[in-house]
């Protein structure tokens, strides 16, 4: 149901053709994990098909290891007009020890669209109210001024490369 679903966690086992040269499992599949769990979490809140608009601040803090439990969490913390700040965590448990530690973050945006018409469509609003909410709101704010400020340059040195 529209604007109703806030958080949402997907969870995989980690396998043998997750994982690099060094044992660990790739960057790029906890990325694919990443956006496949931010996709969702996009559709659930706004109820239409959603594009990836830019992922910030991604931290890859621990390993992953084959047989560990990923577990990766979106909560959303900012809603625009059409688009949608998403705070993610990848966190790995080794099911043998019962440990769960934190592995990656990230911040995802995503924008809800018109699949046919292919433009983007309004969001429900969320407005924080919890005081970690609102700290999360003005931190998604914060990132969004500084995506804007680094692309400002490009656009002018580029016209089209960059179009928001």
């Amino acid at each position: 149901m529209r604007g109703q679903q806030r958080e949402l966690s997907f969870r995989f086992m980690a396998q043998p053709g997750d994982v690099n040269f060094g044992g660990k499992v790739h960057g790029g599949a906890v990325m694919r994990w990443i956006d496949q769990t931010g996709y969702a979490a996009a559709v659930a809140w706004s109820g239409a098909y959603c594009v990836t608009a830019a992922v910030s601040s991604i931290q890859f803090l621990q390993p992953i290891r084959i047989g560990d439990l990923v577990s990766v969490q979106a909560k959303l913390i900012h809603t625009g007009h059409s688009s949608m700040q998403f705070a993610v965590d990848v966190l790995a448990r080794d099911l043998r020890q019962g440990q769960s530690r934190l592995t990656t973050s990230c911040v995802m945006v995503f924008v809800a669209v018109d699949a046919e018409a292919e433009h983007p469509i309004e969001v429900p609003k969320w407005t924080p109210t919890e005081p970690d909410d609102l700290k999360l709101a003005a931190y998604a704010e914060r990132l969004s001024e500084i995506s804007r400020s680094m692309e400002k340059p490009l656009r002018e040195d580029h016209p089209g490369i960059v179009e928001r």
